[in-house]
């Protein structure tokens, strides 16, 4: 039987601020959201990404992780909590499993950025005339050196993890992230007094306005929303958990998580689109914007060796904050379904995501493929799902009175309610219904083939946690009567 009474705390509030904005801040920040914002109009895109964050991902940060301060269980124990021990408990079971896929091929996209961190520290990208297009080729088609990056990824996530909440996710946040924001500002600092800086920034900041009525633009901005702040992925139930019962959530869990979010996002948009305008980049250079295009830019700078290593070291530790956050989730709900040590729970884990990950390391194919899936469509199910639970099963104003407000400096009124109850779940269908539409005559068989998996998953895992036995847990229902 699970038990709560020596369950860890943040040591600070400064210490779960860090860690949360760490567990936002990370590739979606640093590499997304600039080629996003370069695909979708520069400052119009900003506009939409900001107003769909406060209204949007902000109150639904709110709810998950009050809801996780409550119950103070990781995600099985929570909607065992609100549903009883009962078949719906599977559907807990249903974002975990979306969220160790997630990290399975997230883990090696942290590799990318360990790889070029790496080469940022000898010196590659200052060598006369290297070929940076030439360095992502050659990596991009060593198997044995993508999957080693990837193990080299899981390996530090497991070293830090085995730390614990205090001593190892805490401590790391606390100096990885003052780093990270250090880096970024000195950057965006060289990067303005580029000549030709300037229209980079008139890009980013001066909206075509014929982009907000185009619904791409409203959709890639809530799709930036959502993967940026990790919206229903059970990180912010997660850390939650973790969190005193009179700790504040709306503030620290909210408003100065999301504050944190745009913040970074500004700064990565200062640091990478002077360069890109100063050495003549397109701003639409996709993915490949930050590991091709930046990384050639920076070799043509003043104190180039700085600038990438600073980029490159803060891309690291931006990755790695999400990575930890990520895994987390499954870690403390291992360690709590299983009733066993911290240090097995890791090590399972970790072991878990680094198998499922070889697939990703090997074939960008498949990595792409999984993005595919889980971005169109299992995460907003998976937000689907908790805002569900915290808006009807649960009940948003009882969550609200006893949870969301108690110790809280800013009060969340009653409209609150509404957004989680109603324009959030609206949304998220709203997501997969336009992502269904969109792609199943672009892409037929990797849409078809994708929803049956996730048609599969939802009442498999209910059946799998419907034959578990009772006695193992028994139904403690907080949210009403077991269903």
């Amino acid at each position: 039987m699970t038990t709560t009474i020596s369950r860890e705390k943040w040591g600070s509030r400064f210490g779960y601020l860090m860690a949360t904005i760490g567990a936002m801040v990370g590739a979606g920040n640093i590499w997304r959201l600039p080629y996003v914002t370069g695909e979708n109009g520069g400052g119009a895109f900003l506009i939409a990404y900001f107003v769909l964050l406060y209204l949007i991902a902000v109150p639904g940060l709110m709810g998950e992780t009050s809801l996780g301060r409550y119950t103070r269980q990781g995600l099985l124990g929570t909607f065992r909590k609100v549903y009883g021990n009962n078949k719906f408990v599977g559907l807990g079971l249903v974002i975990l499993i979306f969220n160790i896929v997630l990290m399975s091929y997230y883990s090696s996209i942290v590799g990318w950025s360990i790889y070029y961190a790496y080469h940022a520290v000898i010196g590659s990208f200052t060598q006369t005339q290297f070929d940076t297009a030439a360095l992502w080729q050659a990596f991009s088609s060593n198997t044995a050196l993508s999957v080693g990056m990837h193990t080299v990824a899981m390996l530090t996530v497991t070293g830090i993890l085995l730390m614990g909440i205090k001593g190892g996710i805490e401590r790391m946040a606390k100096w990885m992230m003052p780093i990270l924001t250090v880096s970024l500002i000195a950057i965006a600092i060289r990067g303005v007094t580029l000549p030709g800086a300037m229209a980079g920034l008139e890009f980013a900041f001066s909206p075509n306005w014929e982009y907000l009525a185009r619904g791409e633009t409203w959709l890639a901005a809530l799709g930036q929303a959502l993967f940026s702040t990790g919206l229903g992925w059970g990180i912010a139930l997660t850390y939650g958990s973790y969190l005193g019962r009179n700790d504040d959530i709306p503030l620290g869990g909210g408003v100065f998580t999301a504050i944190g979010n745009t913040s970074f996002g500004l700064l990565a948009i200062f640091a990478v689109f002077p360069i890109v305008f100063a050495f003549g980049i397109s701003p639409t250079s996709g993915a490949e914007l930050a590991f091709v295009a930046l990384a050639s830019a920076f070799g043509n700078m003043t104190g180039g060796y700085v600038w990438a290593l600073l980029f490159f070291i803060g891309f690291f530790f931006a990755n790695m904050t999400t990575a930890i956050a990520i895994t987390e989730v499954g870690v403390t709900t291992y360690k709590e379904e299983r009733d066993t040590s911290r240090s097995k729970a890791v090590l399972t884990i970790c072991g878990i995501i680094w198998l499922l990950g070889i697939p990703s390391a090997m074939n960008s194919s498949i990595l792409g493929y999984l993005d595919f899936v889980v971005g169109n469509w299992g995460l907003p199910l998976a937000t689907l799902i908790i805002m569900f639970t915290i808006g009807w099963k649960f009940d948003a104003n009882r969550l609200r009175i006893l949870s969301l407000n108690r110790g809280a400096d800013l009060y969340v009124p009653k409209f609150w309610e509404s957004i989680i109850r109603f324009e959030i779940p609206t949304i998220m269908l709203f997501i997969m219904a336009y992502f269904l539409y969109s792609n199943l005559t672009a892409t037929p068989w990797k849409t078809v083939s994708g929803l049956a998996i996730l048609t599969l998953t939802v009442p498999l895992c209910m059946w799998i946690m419907s034959r578990r036995q009772a006695s193992a847990h028994p139904a403690t229902n907080v949210g009403g009567q077991s269903s």
